[in-house]
């Protein structure tokens, strides 16, 4: 029996949770949530590999409140850290979606926001906590968490955790906590900084994975346009935006902050009601405005950096566009991974430049997988403008000779002429009067006794 044969209800959930569930319309259960529960339900420790799309959040969610106890304290006992503030929010929403029946209360914390107003709401009561590392340190140094009344612990995208420098302060959560605890951890890649962290502070954690790490997703159609640079990319998205319009959610990604800015300027122009833009230079609200835009279907295209590749749960996106390519082969994966999602359908077109040939065998080895390459469509001007980064590397001559040569001390040295190396030494009057005339000379001496 496959996963699309098993339902919901074959999981022997609770009324209350089963009819969240259907409610939502979640009918089958996706392999990673089949197999999480029954490993999160026996207690041990759990690695979860789960590329991303595949119903993780739920996959930690539903076996937490099917094992969940009320209690009168309304201390926190369950801690999920997740490493960006939307992640937060969304797992936030999909839990209190599943508790909706139950009587428990979630709340997440997040930078970005005033800290005694989230350190309020905590000390109000909460059963589980959603939190950034920093955020969640600060709850604790503000007495309004007690790490040692944690029983469960999910590490939710360990891996961009790390990448994005929270390691220290993950540590630093993990040495707070209770030794007898459970904890989980779900993530897209495996690496060996993650293997690390899990040899250190895990026991012996039971490993389950809805697909290989670094496996291309197989509902998702991947290909690749070569194109020569930067201003013909340009051209290439403006006619691709153009001329297939059944491409209704289309998500592009870029790798640096700059260049979205620079992109949604040209293709904002095209749809002005239906583009929008989002990067970590962006506020807190105009993130979230951006991204529920793109997830009710206001916006038809967001640009974005890779600070929303991992984490956010936007539903049907039909494409997603690599404008150009990330620097790590697992960046790739996450990418594509918003399209797709829960056994539906998905594209992801990449242009790859002529700068970028490296990194596609990169990730093309990563994944074990050649992307096919499509002819670049008619109509497409090709341009010949480079931009600074794609003109040649030109060598200078060197036209100023030598340079003088340099003490030890590193300064600049240069031989004295003969007649500058004497001495300076201070010589009476007397003295020069002795030379010039063979005898002393004085100025004059006063007559004594004239007045």
């Amino acid at each position: 029996m496959n996963s699309t044969e098993i339902t919901f209800d074959d999981l022997n959930l609770s009324n209350p949770l089963w009819k969240a569930l259907q409610e939502e319309g979640l009918v089958h259960p996706t392999t990673i949530q089949k197999k999480a529960l029954s490993a999160i339900m026996s207690g041990r420790d759990v690695q979860a590999i789960a590329q991303t799309g595949t119903g993780k959040t739920l996959a930690y969610l539903i076996p937490l409140f099917k094992s969940w106890t009320f209690t009168k304290t309304r201390h926190a006992s369950i801690l999920i850290i997740v490493p960006t503030r939307e992640l937060a929010v969304q797992v936030m929403e999909e839990a209190r979606m599943l508790g909706k029946y139950m009587n428990i209360v979630v709340k997440a914390v997040y930078g970005g926001t005033n800290l005694k107003t989230q350190a309020f709401e905590v000390a109000e009561g909460v059963d589980i906590l959603i939190g950034t590392p920093g955020r969640v340190l600060d709850m604790g140094y503000h007495g309004t968490l007690n790490f040692k009344l944690i029983k469960k612990l999910v590490i939710d995208e360990v891996d961009e955790m790390l990448a994005l420098g929270f390691r220290s302060q993950l540590q630093h959560i993990l040495d707070l906590l209770p030794e007898k605890r459970q904890n989980l951890m779900f993530s897209a890649t495996i690496t060996e900084d993650v293997e690390m962290l899990i040899d250190e502070y895990f026991d012996t954690p039971e490993k389950i994975e809805a697909a290989p790490s670094g496996a291309p997703l197989s509902n998702i159609n991947q290909v690749i346009y070569r194109v020569p640079n930067f201003n013909t990319k340009i051209n290439l998205l403006e006619l691709i935006l153009r001329q297939h319009t059944e491409m209704t959610k289309i998500l592009i990604f870029v790798s640096t902050k700059a260049l979205a800015d620079e992109l949604y300027e040209r293709v904002v122009k095209l749809d002005p009601e239906k583009t929008g833009v989002i990067h970590s230079n962006k506020d807190q609200n105009f993130r979230f405005n951006a991204v529920r835009k793109f997830d009710d279907g206001t916006f038809r295209i967001l640009i974005a950096t890779d600070i929303i590749a991992r984490g956010l749960d936007i539903e049907d996106v039909s494409h997603v566009i690599n404008f150009d390519l990330p620097d790590e082969p697992q960046n790739y994966v996450h990418r594509i991974g918003r399209t797709g999602r829960a056994d539906k359908k998905g594209e992801s077109i990449s242009f790859i430049g002529d700068i970028e040939t490296d990194m596609l065998d990169e990730i093309e080895r990563f994944m074990e997988f050649e992307i096919p390459q499509l002819t670049l469509p008619e109509g497409l001007i090709i341009s010949d403008i480079l931009t600074d980064a794609e003109l040649p590397k030109v060598n200078m001559k060197n036209i100023l000779g030598k340079l003088p040569k340099l003490k030890e001390d590193g300064s600049a040295f240069h031989e004295k002429k003969k007649k500058n190396t004497k001495e300076n030494t201070k010589v009476s009057h007397k003295d020069k009067m002795h030379v010039k005339y063979g005898k002393p000379k004085t100025r004059g001496q006063k007559i004594k006794g004239k007045k």
